[in-house]
């Protein structure tokens, strides 16, 4: 860098704009840009909002730690985060954004657990896709929107890894797939009947048992409770925050839905 001739005799550096500081041999990048580059993330309001957003994508890891080229949202990330939440006075409610391949079946449930055991307004937005383990968080907030071009898999729980050939194995198995039907029947308007029906079907998926349900159909069976975008999932939220009784759709007469 050029020294300049001060007026006083001696030299003055130029000062650099307010950016971030590179590492030595790094360009430097400036505003927006510099925050970009350094943390991933754009700038954001400033004010202290009253909605406190949560995104959940990729795939969910539990108790192991997936392959560095995964994209992952770690459980133990975010049950901090909504027990912070929770103990927030400036935060009325919570905004999730789901867009999960699935993953981890107790670190899903776990997580679903604490979505719906929250006291503040909660939404979920499926965009993209909330498949396997992603269906119980999906259905775990006070209302669950999906987007019209959103899918969701239900299908049998699986089992990596070394597999002990006796009945208590296949025993175990059936009682984890019993407590993902039991939450996600419990915090839906579907059936079990028609669940199980969901996720056993063949035919439906080209290597596996289950089957992909679309927006419209998600909210036909009962499963989700309305098609729409970030738009209509901030209009109800901030109605619940203001004290707004939550309006369940209309139930059909198909799908298997109860009453």
């Amino acid at each position: 860098m050029e020294a300049t001739e001060g007026t006083n005799g001696g030299t003055n550096e130029e000062v650099l704009p307010d950016v971030v500081k590179p590492q030595i041999g790094e360009p430097v990048i400036p505003g927006t840009a510099g925050i970009v580059k350094e943390l991933g993330q754009t700038a954001v309001p400033t004010g202290e909002p009253d909605i406190f957003c949560m995104t959940i994508i990729g795939q969910i890891e539990g108790h192991f730690v997936l392959p560095p080229h995964n994209k992952t949202t770690k459980y133990e990330h975010i049950i901090p985060q909504l027990v912070a939440a929770e103990q927030s006075n400036t935060i009325k409610g919570l905004l999730i954004i789901l867009n999960t391949v699935g993953g981890d079946v107790e670190a899903g449930l776990a997580i679903a657990e604490m979505i719906a055991s929250l006291s503040k307004p909660t939404v979920t937005v499926v965009i993209g896709g909330g498949h396997s383990i992603g269906v119980p968080i999906a259905v775990a907030s006070s209302y669950s929107i999906i987007a019209e071009s959103a899918t969701m898999t239900i299908h049998p729980i699986r089992m990596n890894g070394l597999v002990i050939g006796v009945p208590q194995t296949f025993e175990y198995m059936e009682r984890m797939q019993e407590r993902m039907v039991r939450f996600v029947t419990s915090h839906s308007r579907i059936s079990e009947q028609q669940f199980k029906d969901l996720m056993f079907r063949t035919g439906e998926l080209n290597r596996d048992i289950g089957t992909a349900v679309g927006g419209y159909d998600a909210v036909k069976y009962g499963l989700m409770d309305e098609v729409g975008g970030i738009g209509a999932a901030l209009s109800r939220l901030n109605g619940m925050i203001a004290g707004e009784m939550v309006q369940q759709p209309e139930q059909v007469s198909q799908g298997g839905l109860t009453q």
